[in-house]
Formats: structure tokens, sequence, C-alpha cells
């Protein structure tokens, strides 16, 4: 079965746009063309277009992606180049959920903070006696998140309805 562009770009979630742009750079030299110049999709060219996505998504440039296309078209003799690229990359990508991980513990830590002294009616809660946050405040957080069951109680803050009125 043969798609066009439009399809494609309905069945992927993604702009025709994108995928004229993809051709443009050179990621989709697998696709066919009919007499007319347009663009014929076929079934297999839908994983092509998951990798391409998921590659881009994973903040990899135009030219990374290609070459790595340019390695599928060439074959079996590409195997192992390709698995290391993506051996490559998915540490790469470990590395960025990893940071991203750690700004997401201490955006949390902090709405704990807010939310705290929130209900406390003040940041004071969270100080020692020369005015300076007390150096035990993350660890007081780090003992409720060790026995919390959910961490949305334990960081969300919800106004009461005395607050509210």
């Amino acid at each position: 079965m043969t798609y066009a562009i439009g399809d494609v770009a309905e069945i992927m979630g993604i702009a025709p746009s994108t995928i004229r742009y993809y051709d443009k750079r050179g990621l989709l030299p697998f696709v066919d063309r009919d007499s007319a110049g347009r663009r014929q999709f076929k079934d297999n060219d839908f994983n092509f277009l998951q990798v391409i996505e998921c590659m881009k998504k994973s903040g990899l440039k135009i030219d990374e992606i290609r070459d790595f296309v340019e390695m599928c078209m060439q074959g079996d003799m590409t195997l192992e180049d390709r698995y290391n690229f993506l051996d490559r990359e998915e540490r790469v990508l470990m590395e960025k959920i990893e940071t991203l991980q750690q700004q997401l513990d201490f955006l949390r830590y902090k709405k704990w903070y807010y939310k705290t002294s929130l209900e406390a009616g003040t940041e004071q809660v969270h100080f020692d006696q020369a005015g300076n946050v007390d150096a035990n405040t993350r660890e007081i957080y780090e003992r409720e998140l060790a026995s919390c069951g959910d961490i949305r109680q334990l960081i969300d803050y919800h106004k009461t309805t005395k607050e509210t009125e």
C-alpha cells in the first residue's frame, strides 16, 4: 500500500511541511515518487519516520540523523556502526534524563519548601536563628519524601476554604 504525504502526516501526527523539510534535508532517500513527482510512502517507510522522529526528539541534529539514515541505506555492512551510533546516543540520552531527574527533584523540594511556608503563613519556618535557611530543611524534606506514599500530597499546595474566602 502507498500513502500520500497528507496521509503520512495524519498517521504520524506531524505536519506535512515537516516531512517536506526532512526530504529536502536528505532524510528520506527511501521514499518513492510517482510520475508526477509526488512522494509515495510505503508501509516500511513509517519505521524510518519513527526513527527520525525519535532521534529528533532526543536532540540529534539533522545532519546526525541523515548520517544514520545513510548508514541504513547502505545495508548490512553498517550494522555495527548503526548499533554503536545508537549505543552512544542512548548514553547521551541517559545523561540528559539523569540531569532532568535531578532538576525535577530539586523543583519538587522547592515546591515542598514553599508549600510548607504557605501553610505556616511565613517562610520563617525554614530559617535558623541567624535568618538563613536552616541547614536541616533539606533533610526534613528528604525524610518526609522517604515516608510519603504520594509525592503529590507532599508537594502540592491547595488553599483551604477559609483562605479562599
